[in-house]
């Protein structure tokens, strides 16, 4: 007897071209928002309890999502706990009582949008809106300029947070850049300048990749988003640049942009000069649970950006209510490799925003992992985690055991502000509790780890350590 393949075979061999006739009837873009999103049906089913807690949340974190994600990805039976309505839609536990109860009040006694937005806003400095450094440490300069829309912490990648970028087609409820979207004044990374960044690069010949984020690049017009990327691959500007990398949630929350959009030819298109260049592409895309990769149009989307010759790398964090369960990481990684996605990183909620409502204990974060990891062939054991982005660099937690008598938990960088960090085993006493590095105290009773010392003298200047110019620290020795 045989059985029908779990999931078809994609047509990688076919040229682009229309859209099948199967996505024929696919919807136009439609924003669902705190001003509209009693509009929808499904949301209007909810209980009276279930749209006012998200009116209220809605005030103080982001809040959008499409009908592509409403129609496609939720499942509407199983909410509120469904993953992917917790993805995009706020829960009252995401703000602390206190904080919920101040707004809430606020919208019974009829307060004016303006006066909201004054407690909004003190409620979201309370949480920590630039974690690692990111306004202090990662901004470099160049020509004397501070570069507010650039960070460069770490030596071989340069992130650029184009102006135009920094929307997206849906919102992570854990997003860690929400500060993004709020209106936050003097939180938001963003710039326009192409030139600046050329000007950068020339400069700085450690630099082999750039990441365009945000944000969402892929919310530009491809016409916005070659006016960046073009000038790059003039080998007389940046002979040193080997990858263009691009993140994008777009893949999950709107796989349209790249199968049913207007210019989804035209971006295919500006793909495939990226690799004609002579330089990687590499989308790295956000996926966060499986159901985001299981419909058609999602197929069909990641088919056609691998026929550019486009790497697609795919990177989430381990978020409590959404994906914290290894049969369903297992699934997603299992998935993300028969379609040809490389799986590359889980990372660590980061300790901002929503932490409270997402988090797991680092020593519960590897336990999930470990088992997933377990699931799973060496194809997909390419993924790297749990992984903390914190202020000194990428922190993998490897693991606990037992040294010296002394239950440890173990440590190494797979990125650092210092290159020569990386891959070094470290190791903080057992604690069950801790959710961040911040959290961690050394083994056997040391002082402070190995990197401290150093790391302060990094951060004694603001700016990133590879500016080269008065404004910034010295860049590290690593010899």
């Amino acid at each position: 007897m045989t059985t029908e393949p779990a999931n078809p075979p994609l047509s990688l061999d076919l040229p682009d071209g229309p859209a099948p006739a199967s996505f024929d009837d696919v919807a136009r873009y439609e924003s669902i928002n705190v001003h509209n999103f009693e509009d929808v049906p499904q949301i209007r089913a909810l209980p009276p309890d279930e749209r006012h807690d998200v009116r209220v949340v809605a005030q103080v974190l982001p809040f959008k999502s499409n009908r592509y994600v409403v129609d496609e990805l939720i499942d509407w039976d199983a909410v509120p706990d469904d993953p992917i309505y917790r993805l995009t839609f706020p829960h009252r536990d995401m703000l602390e009582p206190a904080a919920f109860r101040r707004i809430e009040a606020l919208l019974d006694a009829g307060a004016s949008g303006k006066e909201i937005k004054v407690v909004a806003d003190e409620i979201r400095m309370s949480l920590n809106p630039h974690p690692a450094g990111q306004l202090d440490h990662n901004v470099p300069s160049v020509n004397g300029q501070l570069l507010q829309g650039m960070q460069h912490k770490y030596r071989e990648t340069v992130l650029f947070f184009a102006s135009q970028g920094q929307t997206c087609h849906a919102y992570c409820t854990f997003c860690f850049r929400w500060p993004q979207f709020v209106g936050l004044a003097g939180q938001k990374f963003a710039m326009r300048e192409g030139e600046l960044l050329r000007d950068y690069l020339q400069q700085h010949d450690e630099v082999s990749d750039v990441l365009f984020t945000g944000g969402d690049p892929l919310i530009m017009r491809t016409k916005m988003l070659r006016n960046y990327i073009e000038p790059l691959l003039d080998p007389d500007v940046a002979p040193h640049l080997r990858t263009v990398r691009i993140g994008s949630k777009a893949p999950a929350y709107w796989p349209q942009r790249f199968v049913t959009d207007e210019d989804a030819e035209d971006l295919l298109r500006l793909f495939r000069r990226v690799v004609a260049s002579g330089r990687q592409l590499a989308l790295m895309a956000h996926y966060n649970h499986p159901v985001e990769l299981e419909t058609p149009l999602a197929k069909e989307a990641v088919a056609r950006i691998r026929r550019t010759g486009a790497q697609i790398r795919a990177q989430s964090p381990l978020v409590r209510h959404i994906n914290d369960d290894p049969d369903a990481l297992a699934r997603m990684w299992k998935l993300q490799a028969q379609l040809g996605i490389v799986p590359y990183y889980l990372f660590v909620e980061r300790d901002t925003g929503a932490r409270r409502y997402f988090e797991l204990p680092l020593v519960e974060a590897w336990k999930v992992f470990r088992e997933a990891y377990s699931k799973v062939s060496g194809v997909s054991r390419t993924v790297r985690g749990p992984s903390m982005s914190a202020t000194p660099g990428k922190v993998q937690v490897l693991g606990v055991s037992e040294a010296a008598g002394e239950k440890v938990i173990v440590l190494r960088f797979l990125q650092g502000r210092n290159p020569d960090w990386v891959g070094r085993p470290f190791f903080a006493a057992y604690d069950d509790k801790a959710t961040w590095l911040d959290d961690l105290r050394p083994a056997f009773g040391e002082k402070e780890f190995f990197y401290e010392a150093e790391l302060r003298e990094l951060l004694a200047k603001p700016g990133s350590p590879w500016s080269r110019d008065e404004l910034s620290v010295p860049v590290v020795s690593v010899s």
